[in-house]
C-alpha cells in the first residue's frame, strides 16, 4: 500500500514496557493500569479515569452507570439524542439498555451535529444528548452545553476518535458528565485494544469501577457511596452489588498506555502539520467538501482527512474510489456513514428528525488516513492522483 490508512506508533519504549510486564509474570489489571488511569485523568484535567478493554466497552460501562446512579437515573424508554453519523458502538449500549434514540442530522462542513436541528430536537422527553466529535473535529460545545443546561439534559461525550482535540482551550472528552475514549491500534494513542471513561462525579466513578469488574465491591474505596461495607471480610471480597461485566484491561495495556501518553503531544503536532499540508492542497478544490472546524477556537486532533464528492461538480465517487484503489491509497467510509442506513437499525426503538446531510456524507464521502509521522509525500501523491478525476 503506497498510502496506508494507519501505522504503528510503538517504539522501543512500548516494547520494553511489555517485556517488563512479561518478566513480572503479573498480567491481570494492577498497578500499571492504575498508574495509567491516574496519569490520563491528570493529563485531561479530570478527577477520575477508568480503563477498560476497548472504547466500545467504555460506552457500555458509562451508559450502564447512568442507570444505577442514586439521583435521576436513566430508565428504559427514556429519550436520548444522537447524531446520524458515528461508530456503531456509540449506539449499541443505548439500545441494549432500552433507551429510545432520536437521530439528528449533521453539518456537512464539520460532520458534527447540525446545531439548529439539535435545538429543535430537544423536548421535555429528552434525558440525554450524546455528543460525538467526529474524526478529531470538536463539536460546538458552547451551543450544546447551552441546549443541555436550558433543558436540564445530561451531556454524554463519546470522544473515541478525538483524543487531544480542543474547544476554546479545553480538551474534548471533558465536557460531559461521562466521557469515553478509545486506545485502539489506529487511534491517537494505542494500547493495542483499550478504552477509558473520564468523569468528575465520584459516584459514577465508583459505579463504573464496579461494573467493569463483575459488579463486585472488591476494588471500591472505603468511602464508596454505592454500598455499605459489612464486617465480614471473607464475604466482602466476593460481594456482588451490580449486574456487571468483565471488561478489565491487562497490565500490558496499562504499561503501554503510560509510554504512549508521553508521546501524545508530539503525535498531535505531527498530525496537525500533515493536516495543514492537506488543507493547503484541497481547501479550494470545488469538487470536494473538506471537514472544517466550527470556529477559530476549535482545534482538531486530525484523526484523518474526510472528502465528500460534490455531485454537482462533475466528479463521481465511484471513479474517485476506483482511482484510489488503483493507486494503492487506502480509504474508508466516513465513520460508518449514516447509521440509519445499516441493517441493524431494524432492531432499534428510534425516530429521525432529519438525515439529509448524513445521507450526503454516506453516499458521496470517504476518508484517507493521517499518521503521527510526516506523510506530506503521501498527501502530495493523493493530490496528484485526484487532480484529473
Amino acid at each position: 500500500m503506497k498510502y496506508p490508512l494507519t501505522s504503528s506508533t510503538f517504539g522501543p519504549e512500548e516494547k520494553q514496557a511489555m517485556v517488563s510486564v512479561i518478566e513480572s509474570d503479573m498480567f491481570t489489571m494492577g498497578k500499571h493500569v492504575r498508574e495509567f488511569e491516574e496519569q490520563f485523568a491528570s493529563y485531561m484535567g479530570k478527577k477520575h479515569a477508568i480503563m477498560v478493554n476497548s472504547g466500545s466497552s467504555a460506552n457500555v460501562i458509562a451508559v450502564a452507570a447512568m442507570f444505577y446512579r442514586s439521583k435521576d437515573p436513566l430508565k428504559p424508554g427514556d429519550e436520548v439524542i444522537v447524531p446520524c453519523i458515528s461508530w456503531a458502538t456509540t449506539y449499541y449500549p443505548l439500545h441494549q439498555y432500552g433507551l429510545r434514540l432520536k437521530f439528528v442530522d449533521v453539518n456537512l462542513q464539520t460532520l458534527n451535529y447540525d446545531i439548529d436541528e439539535l435545538r429543535k430536537a430537544v423536548t421535555a422527553k429528552t434525558k440525554m444528548v450524546v455528543a460525538v466529535s467526529i474524526l478529531g473535529n470538536p463539536c460546538d460545545f458552547t451551543s450544546i452545553q447551552e441546549i443541555c443546561s436550558q433543558n436540564d439534559v445530561i451531556l454524554f461525550e463519546d470522544n473515541c476518535e478525538s483524543l487531544g482535540a480542543t474547544y476554546k482551550g479545553k480538551y474534548t472528552g471533558t465536557f460531559g458528565l461521562l466521557n469515553t475514549f478509545s486506545t485502539f491500534f489506529s487511534h491517537h494513542i494505542s494500547t493495542m485494544e483499550g478504552g477509558l471513561i473520564l468523569t468528575d462525579d465520584y459516584e459514577l466513578y465508583c459505579l463504573c469501577r464496579s461494573l467493569r469488574n463483575h459488579g463486585w465491591t472488591r476494588d471500591q474505596g472505603a468511602d464508596s457511596p454505592i454500598f455499605s461495607r459489612r464486617d465480614d471480610d471473607f464475604y466482602e471480597a466476593y460481594r456482588f452489588i451490580l449486574p456487571g461485566y468483565n471488561v478489565r484491561p491487562t497490565e500490558l495495556q496499562g504499561a503501554v498506555g503510560k509510554e504512549q501518553l508521553k508521546k501524545l503531544q508530539t503525535f498531535l503536532t505531527v498530525r496537525r502539520e500533515n493536516a495543514g499540508h492537506f488543507f493547503g492542497l484541497f481547501k479550494d478544490d470545488g469538487r470536494f467538501i473538506i471537514q472544517r472546524p466550527v470556529g477559530p477556537d476549535s482545534i482538531s486532533s486530525s484523526f484523518c482527512f474526510t472528502m465528500i464528492v460534490r455531485p454537482d461538480a462533475g466528479a463521481d465517487r465511484r471513479r474517485v474510489l476506483q482511482r484510489l484503489k488503483e493507486a494503492e491509497i487506502e480509504h474508508r467510509i466516513i465513520t460508518g456513514g449514516n447509521f440509519l442506513r445499516h441493517d441493524v437499525i431494524k432492531y432499534f426503538d428510534y425516530e429521525v428528525t432529519s438525515s439529509t446531510n448524513a445521507d450526503m456524507a454516506h453516499d458521496y464521502g470517504f476518508f484517507v488516513g493521517n499518521h503521527p509521522i510526516d506523510i506530506r509525500r503521501e498527501i502530495d501523491y493523493l493530490h496528484k492522483i485526484l487532480k484529473d478525476v
